[in-house]
């Protein structure tokens, strides 16, 4: 499936479990962009969390996809604020900047709407829980996995996208911690974009003209492998290890252009919310802690077509 009938596909999957006279939920998603496919396929998750839970407990249960086209933190926060008018009984979101949805967020709790995070904190703010990869830690694991496979020296450069996000910043940081254990490697510098395949892909392209002394990459997200032909180095000239592993980053890992993929599990972001939000609005459970950690899922060439499978159930065709 090209990345044009994934978008389309996930656009018209029913959003209501129905279940005739029994109690109605309504949960608002609102990720960082619709033109991220990791976000596209939360939504997918949050979907499915939707059927099984709404068949499961006789509920019904509404999710309502309130996503900018375009990373737009003042967007989130309006679209939290159209929620809670809209009469939401909870909140996801992954945040594109902390500091401008906090405000948004605090109001809807102090409403009486729960707020959780996925993917992307808001650490000061009152959301109940943040469900996602340690970001700190998945920096450090970023490095060290590039380490091993540059035989510990060279240069790196990090492409880090949204230089906002309080995640990526995060994940910058434990590239830069993590790479302190190998002194044979140098980090060049940190790369910014917007969060589009194109932007990304140019981005790289950019500097491996300007810096050809690069010869690792440590792509804490891996939107520049959503597009074709991203990577311009013969395979195994540059290595390269990455955060994501949807279908079409699959593709970089077989060609031998990327050495290994660190799978966030993004499916796991929508579904996990729905999850905790109807434990929270419907069972009157909070979780023992604010923050829930979900572990990355490394893929390289020796697991790749048994991952591959995971996107036959999560995005059929």
């Amino acid at each position: 499936m090209n990345r044009r009938s994934f978008l389309l596909a996930a656009s018209t999957l029913p959003v209501i479990v129905q279940a005739a006279g029994s109690k109605s939920y309504t949960f608002g998603l609102v990720a960082k962009s619709q033109g991220n496919a990791v976000f596209q396929v939360a939504r997918v998750g949050a979907e499915d969390a939707a059927r099984e839970l709404g068949a499961k407990h006789g509920l019904r249960i509404k999710v309502d996809w309130r996503t900018p086209n375009e990373e737009d933190a003042q967007k989130q926060a309006e679209a939290i604020e159209q929620l809670v008018l809209a009469g939401a009984d909870g909140i996801a979101i992954s945040c594109s900047d902390a500091n401008k949805v906090t405000d948004a967020i605090d109001k809807a709790v102090k409403g009486g709407v729960p707020v959780c995070t996925f993917d992307s904190d808001a650490p000061a703010s009152k959301r109940f829980i943040n469900y996602g990869v340690d970001d700190l830690e998945c920096g450090r694991q970023v490095i060290a996995e590039l380490a091993k496979v540059m035989g510990g020296k060279g240069v790196v450069a990090i492409l880090a996208g949204n230089q906002n996000a309080p995640n990526l910043q995060k994940r910058s940081q434990g590239v830069r911690e993590g790479a302190k254990a190998f002194p044979g490697i140098r980090i060049r510098d940190t790369y910014y974009h917007k969060e589009t395949p194109q932007d990304a892909a140019a981005r790289v392209e950019q500097v491996m003209q300007a810096a050809p002394e690069v010869t690792g990459w440590a792509m804490i997200g891996g939107w520049p492998l959503f597009t074709e032909h991203a990577l311009k180095w013969a395979p195994g000239s540059v290595k390269c290890v990455s955060v994501d592993a949807l279908p079409a980053q699959l593709a970089y890992l077989r060609s031998g252009h990327v050495q290994k993929l660190l799978a966030q599990q993004c499916h796991a972001w929508g579904h996990r919310s729905i999850e905790l939000l109807l434990d929270k609005v419907h069972f009157k459970k909070s979780p023992p802690s604010v923050k829930e950690v979900s572990p990355l899922v490394p893929v390289d060439r020796d697991n790749v077509d048994a991952y591959a499978k995971n996107w036959e159930k999560w995005l059929p065709k």
